[in-house]
């Protein structure tokens, strides 16, 4: 959990406010494709657990559930559940329900228009473009079906792979703030923020 992020807070009319949640509770898939992620349920908590027990998966992500186990990731899908009825979370998986490959996780701040965007992808799927092509479509789906006008990004120090992918795609770097995990420890974050704007600038297709 991040209280300092987005650093980019413009405060938006209660209109927008309320299009922004109930599109955010009207989602089912990340996308449109035949194979877009869907909603995780309850239902995927074993099949999350041991995709998300591989360190490869876990270890650079602050915002997991720690320890890992079937019942915090359980709670950590209900947690999401609750969110995405209040129009300001959605927690997506890929593959079947005995097998997933890949998961994303989406913070809504609707009162300022603004979402986050984390998750993995199995290491198998690693070293193929899959991740940044997956982002850079996730990105752009945020900004159209969820209608916000501002993406904010984390990554730790180590995380060299998501950073060189986020200066990639165009997003500015905005400092640094202290990422608090769910069992109370703490590190320290990069910080990236695009807008709207910005990214249909540079990605108009």
């Amino acid at each position: 959990m991040v209280d300092s992020i987005p650093i980019t807070r413009i405060n938006v009319p209660a209109s927008r406010i309320r299009a922004i949640r109930s599109a955010v509770r009207e989602v089912t898939h990340l996308g449109s494709a035949p194979d877009a992620s869907r909603l995780a349920t309850l239902d995927d908590a074993p099949a999350l657990l041991a995709f998300l027990s591989d360190p490869a998966v876990h270890a650079p992500i602050y915002s997991l559930p720690r320890p890992l186990t079937e019942a915090s990731v359980r709670a950590f899908v209900q947690e999401h559940l609750v969110q995405r009825t209040a129009g300001e979370g959605l927690l997506f998986v890929r593959g079947e329900a005995d097998v997933i490959l890949g998961y994303s996780d989406i913070q809504v701040w609707p009162q300022w228009a603004a979402g986050e965007l984390g998750g993995a992808l199995h290491p198998s799927l690693h070293h193929q473009g899959r991740g940044s092509r997956g982002a850079a479509e996730s990105f752009a789906w945020m900004f159209e079906a969820l209608q916000l006008d501002v993406i904010c990004e984390t990554a730790s120090h180590e995380n060299v792979p998501t950073q060189r992918m986020l200066d990639g795609l165009g997003f500015t770097r905005k400092g640094e703030v202290e990422s608090v995990r769910p069992d109370g420890t703490a590190r320290a974050s990069l910080v990236w923020e695009i807008t709207r704007s910005d990214w249909l600038r540079l990605h108009p297709n």
